[in-house]
């Protein structure tokens, strides 16, 4: 039997550390991907690939994979990812789920800047969670965001259900 993503779960420590720092944690000056990959862990996403830092997505003994903390390599591991916890890309917001995520390129020029957590939807609209600046239940367009820009693009990342 396959291990399922537990939604509820990833939302419920989403929202129970948004504007804190778990101390079983590292914590980053720019902790948004730490802070999304503590929430797929409380969500029971499974750990692979240590010690290699550049390879899978885990954290042990004070350690980590570039894909815990770097939300650029976080994307490339969800959607490049075969087993374990995995995730694709889809073109729409209203396609996401609670738990998913969703990752930023401020500036349009391919570079994963940002990543949240979708902890709401309110009239098919996605609410997210964030940290470095520590945010909940946000729109997620981020229109109000210092780091905006005309050429901001979003990546819709749909967390796979099953952990096979």
């Amino acid at each position: 039997m396959a291990k399922m993503y537990n939604r509820q779960a990833a939302v419920q420590y989403a929202n129970l550390w948004w504007n804190r720092r778990n101390p079983a944690f590292p914590n980053f000056d720019v902790d948004c991907t730490n802070y999304i990959s503590q929430c797929l862990l409380a969500g029971g996403a499974p750990m692979r690939g240590a010690p290699s830092r550049d390879k899978g997505w885990w954290i042990q003994q004070g350690n980590w994979s570039f894909s815990w903390s770097v939300a650029h390599s976080l994307r490339w591991y969800l959607e490049g990812s075969k087993t374990g916890l995995k995730g694709r890309r889809v073109q729409n917001a209203e396609e996401l789920e609670l738990g998913d995520i969703i990752f930023y390129d401020f500036q349009g020029n391919g570079r994963i800047d940002h990543s949240v957590i979708v902890t709401s939807i309110q009239n098919g609209i996605p609410y997210v969670n964030a940290h470095t600046s520590d945010s909940i239940n946000r729109p997620y367009f981020y229109e109000d965001s210092t780091a905006y820009t005309p050429s901001m693009t979003y990546f819709y990342i749909h967390i796979d259900d099953s952990f096979a």
